[in-house]
This record gives structure tokens, C-alpha cells and sequence, in this order.
């Protein structure tokens, strides 16, 4: 009976100590599976941020590769070498940047003023010119977009006027970059009021160049104007020196004492061979005949309203005399 206990004694001992050492096999198991499916999360989310980093990095630097290339591009193709300035249209201050290109005209125009290395005006040019338009634009009853133009140095002179480029009436503004000193009777009788008119009557002009030129790089008196410009299909090419031109008329023996009435229909008469005809007379082909070319064909100064030649001329004054 004894060894019949402790035989089963014996057989429970066993069966203990292997049900012990199963469970701790497992449980070692179970660990090592907890651990590797530890490490293998670890290892995924690791490769899931490392895969994810460089798409927060890299959008950014293609963003600023393409802003650095195409701004300056533009810009250069544009204007070369040059700064290009926004300067508001009525700005009274004489001053102008060196090396600049600035709109001027008024309103959507596009109309490119450009400065030299000394801030001088030198060069203006437009595709197009569009006259102005009184009863759709901001116009003041003397036909002005602005009360006032700009101090440029040296219009502070009795003689020399706010000279604009480009005129109101054509759409420029009254900032420095469209101003000179002029001469007063050259801005407002001679070729630049000249000029002026005729575009205004054209209707506007296409592929407009004005250069301006200086005595020296310390004024910004110009010492003479070219402007080049289209009308109707023709070529104009205008040139003249800031000067008064009655006086320099007068310096080469063209202008006389005024006559009267009838002196002037008869010396004028001595022409009328070729009235109706100015070919002979229109050297610049513009259509219109200018006091200058009136005088190098012979015609003596005035050009009265019957005078066959008045129709082909400008009165700027609506006196009913030119070149008076």
C-alpha cells in the first residue's frame, strides 16, 4: 500500500515539473514573439517616416527653383540692364533715377521712359499713341490729366517750360519721367506744338521714338529733340533744337517786318503757280506743311486764312495766321 503512494506520489511530481517547464517554454515563446513583433512595427513605422520626410522637404525648394527662374527672365528680356520703376503720374518731384525704364502713359497706355546712367531723360518710345479721351477719362476743363507737372532742374526758368514727351492730349503723364525744360515758343507755337497736332489730328501714331539729347551729363536742359513716328502709313522724322525758333529764324534773315493785308495776299500770290500742289513744298512727306518748309519754298510769313497753302498748314492759335 505504501509503495503504491508513493509510486503515485511520484507520477504527480512528474506530471507537475513537465507542466511547469511547458508553461514557461510557452510563455519564453510568447515573449520572443512579442519581440519580434515589436521590432517589426518598429522597423515599419521607421521605413514609413523615413519615406515620408522627403516629400515635406522637396516641395518647398521646387517651389523657389521655379520663382528664381522665371522672374529675372522676364525682366531681362524685357528691359536689359535696367530697373523697371512705378512712379505715379502726377508726381511733382524733379528727380529721376539713373538706369530706370517708367511707364508714362496714362491709363493702360504703355508708353516706356528710359534714363541714363546721370538720371537724363533720353529716351521715350510707345507701340502705340492714343490720343486722349475727354469724355471717358479723368480731364480737367484746360484739357489736362494733372493740375501741375513735374520740377524737373532748370524749368524754374522764365524762358523754359514744364515740357512734356509725350502731351496730355496724346495721353502722357506730368511726372519727371515725361518732362524737359523746353523752350517756351518751341513748346507752345513751334515743332514740338507742331508735332503734337499733327498726331492729334492723325488720330494717333504708331511706333513712336523720341530721343533726347544733352549739351553734357550735368544738365537736364536738353540741348535738342528727334522724334520718329507714323502716320497714315508715313514715316515722320522730326528734328529741332531746344531753342527759340522765331529767333532763330530771324538769325537767317527768314522773318520780315509783318505786312499788311493785301502785301501779304500779293507777295504770296507770286506762289500760285503751284497752289493746291505742296509735294514740292512737303519735304517730309507728312501731308502738312510746316513754317519752316513754307519758308524754304519761298512763302513769306504770314500764311493768312485765303491763302490756298493755309488749308495745309497748322494754326495753332485759330487766328487765322500762321507763321505770324
Amino acid at each position: 500500500m505504501k509503495k503504491k503512494i508513493n509510486g503515485l506520489l511520484l507520477l504527480l511530481t512528474t506530471i507537475f515539473i513537465v507542466g511547469c517547464a511547458n508553461a514557461e517554454g510557452a510563455a519564453t515563446t510568447d515573449k520572443e514573439a512579442d519581440a519580434k513583433v515589436a521590432a517589426t512595427e518598429k522597423t515599419d513605422l521607421k521605413g514609413v517616416k523615413e519615406e515620408a520626410a522627403p516629400e515635406v522637404v522637396e516641395e518647398p525648394e521646387v517651389e523657389e527653383a521655379v520663382a528664381e527662374e522665371i522672374s529675372p527672365e522676364t525682366n531681362d528680356e524685357e528691359f536689359p540692364g535696367l530697373d523697371l520703376l512705378e512712379v505715379d503720374g502726377g508726381d511733382l518731384s524733379g528727380y529721376r533715377q539713373p538706369n530706370v525704364v517708367v511707364d508714362i502713359g496714362f491709363g493702360d497706355r504703355e508708353y516706356w521712359a528710359f534714363t541714363n546712367e546721370y538720371g537724363q531723360l533720353v529716351r521715350v518710345i510707345a507701340d502705340e499713341i492714343i490720343i486722349q479721351d475727354d469724355r471717358n477719362e479723368p480731364v480737367s476743363s484746360s484739357g489736362r490729366y494733372y493740375s501741375d507737372e513735374a520740377k524737373v532742374p532748370g524749368v524754374e526758368s522764365d524762358i523754359l517750360d514744364e515740357g512734356h514727351i509725350i502731351a496730355d492730349s496724346l495721353g502722357g503723364v506730368s511726372n519727371a519721367y515725361n518732362i524737359t525744360p523746353q523752350e517756351s515758343t518751341l513748346n507752345r507755337h513751334g515743332d514740338q506744338a507742331y508735332m503734337e497736332k499733327s498726331i492729334r489730328d492723325a488720330g494717333g501714331a504708331t511706333d513712336f521714338e523720341a530721343i533726347i539729347t544733352y549739351p553734357n551729363t550735368e544738365t537736364q536742359i536738353p540741348s535738342s529733340y528727334q522724334y520718329t513716328y507714323t502716320l497714315k502709313g508715313n514715316v515722320i522724322v522730326d528734328n529741332f533744337d531746344n531753342v527759340n525758333p522765331d529767333e532763330v529764324n530771324e538769325s537767317l534773315g527768314l522773318t520780315e517786318s509783318k505786312p499788311s493785308s493785301s502785301e501779304s495776299t500779293n507777295t504770296n500770290s507770286t506762289n500760285s503757280n503751284t497752289e493746291g500742289n505742296i509735294s514740292s513744298i512737303d519735304t517730309d512727306g507728312s501731308g502738312l506743311v510746316t513754317i519752316k518748309e513754307a519758308k524754304a519754298a519761298g512763302f513769306s510769313m504770314p500764311i493768312t486764312s485765303d491763302h490756298w497753302l493755309y488749308p495745309h498748314m497748322r494754326d495753332n492759335d485759330g487766328d487765322g495766321m500762321v507763321g505770324e
